[in-house]
C-alpha cells in the first residue's frame, strides 16, 4: 500500500508536472478537464491530503468539512479569491499562490490592452472583417494617444510597477499611481511614478490600469462614481480581477460614451460576461489570457508543484498565502 501522501490536480496541467508530481506523491489527475460543481470537486478531494488548483475552483467551509485529510492547496495563479482564508485557516489548510513568475508577462498583456483599447484595434478588425472598408476618412477609428499620454495604475504591486517602468520608459508616459501604501522612493524613482489620492488618479487619468488585488475592500472599487470622475476621453483596463469594476455600472458608462473606452480580461462572474459589454463597440474582451504564455504558464504549474513538495517535505510551502 502506497505511504505517498495523496493529492488531486483540478485541472488538466503539463503532462510533465504530473510525472514530476507523481515522483513524489500518489497523484489523481483530471485528465478530461472537466469543470467539477463544488459538490463533485468535494467528492474528488474528500480522501486527498493536498490539491493542486487553478484559481476557478472555490475552496470554503462547506466543501472543507468533508475533506478531513486535506492539508494544503496550491494555487496555480497569483490571486486566491478562490480561497475562503478564514475558513482554511480555522481547518488549518494552508493555501498558496504563484507570485512573481507572471509578472512580467502579464504586464506585457496589461500593456497590449491598454494598446489595443486605445487604437480602437478591435473596433477597426470588426468593421474590416465586415467587408465595410470601402474608403479612408481623416477619422476613421481615430483613437487616443499612448505615447505622452497619463498612465494611472491603480495597485501597485510588482506588476503595476511592470507596467510602470513600460510605460515611463518605452512610451514616455506620466505615470501616477495610488496603492495601499506609498512605494519607497527608489522604486517610485525606478518607476518614475508620482503617487496621488484616488480621486486625482481618476480625474488625471488618460489611460486608467487596475492591478489591484481582489478583497471586500476592493469589490467594486471602480464604480458610477469613480467612472463619473474620469475623463471622457479616458480608457479603463483591468488586467486585476473580475468584481474590482462593477462591469453593469461601466456598460452603461461605454454606451452613453462617458468614458471612450475599456479593455477588460477579467469579469464579475466569468466565464460570463454580462450582457451589456457584449452589445458595446468601444470595449476590448479578452478570456483571462494575460498570464497565457507557454512558458509562464508551466512556471506557474511547477510553481505550484513545488509549493506542494516543500510542504510534505518540509513542512511549509515556497510562496503561502497569509492566512490571517
Amino acid at each position: 500500500m502506497s505511504t505517498k501522501p495523496r493529492i488531486l490536480i483540478a485541472r488538466r496541467i503539463f503532462p510533465e508536472v504530473v510525472q514530476r508530481l507523481a515522483q513524489h506523491f500518489e497523484v489523481q489527475a483530471n485528465d478530461e478537464d472537466i469543470a467539477w460543481t463544488p459538490q463533485e470537486l468535494a467528492a474528488q478531494l474528500a480522501d486527498k491530503d493536498g490539491a493542486l488548483t487553478t484559481g476557478s475552483q472555490r475552496i470554503d467551509a462547506p466543501l472543507l468539512a468533508l475533506c478531513p485529510r486535506l492539508k494544503i492547496v496550491a494555487n496555480m495563479a497569483v490571486g486566491y479569491n478562490n480561497f475562503d482564508v478564514a475558513a482554511m485557516r480555522a481547518a488549518g489548510v494552508l493555501g498558496s499562490n504563484t507570485p512573481d513568475v507572471l509578472t512580467e508577462t502579464t504586464a506585457d498583456f496589461g500593456f497590449a490592452l491598454l494598446m489595443a483599447t486605445a487604437r480602437r484595434m478591435a473596433e477597426a478588425e470588426h468593421y474590416l472583417r465586415a467587408g465595410l472598408w470601402q474608403n479612408w476618412r481623416y477619422d476613421m477609428f481615430a483613437g487616443a494617444e499612448v505615447h505622452g499620454s497619463t498612465l494611472a495604475i491603480l495597485g501597485m504591486g510588482r506588476i503595476g510597477q511592470a507596467i510602470a517602468r513600460r510605460g515611463a520608459h518605452g512610451f514616455g508616459m506620466r505615470v501616477l499611481y495610488h496603492n495601499r501604501s506609498r512605494l519607497a522612493p527608489e522604486l517610485e524613482a525606478e518607476c518614475r511614478a508620482e503617487y496621488v489620492g484616488k480621486d486625482e488618479l481618476l480625474a488625471r487619468a488618460d489611460h486608467l490600469m487596475l492591478v489591484l488585488p481582489y478583497t471586500q475592500q476592493s469589490h467594486h472599487a471602480i464604480g458610477a462614481a469613480e467612472l463619473a470622475r474620469m475623463k471622457p476621453t479616458a480608457t479603463l483596463i483591468n488586467i486585476a480581477r473580475g468584481g474590482i469594476v462593477d462591469d453593469a455600472a461601466l456598460a452603461q458608462a461605454l454606451a452613453e460614451r462617458r468614458i471612450a473606452a475599456a479593455g477588460l480580461d477579467v469579469f464579475e462572474g466569468e466565464p460570463a460576461v454580462h450582457p451589456e459589454l457584449l452589445q458595446v463597440p468601444n470595449v476590448v474582451l479578452t478570456p483571462h489570457i494575460a498570464s497565457a504564455t507557454v512558458a509562464t504558464r508551466l512556471a506557474m504549474a511547477n510553481l505550484a508543484a513545488d509549493n506542494l513538495i516543500a510542504f510534505f517535505r518540509d513542512g511549509q510551502a515556497l510562496t503561502p498565502v497569509e492566512m490571517t
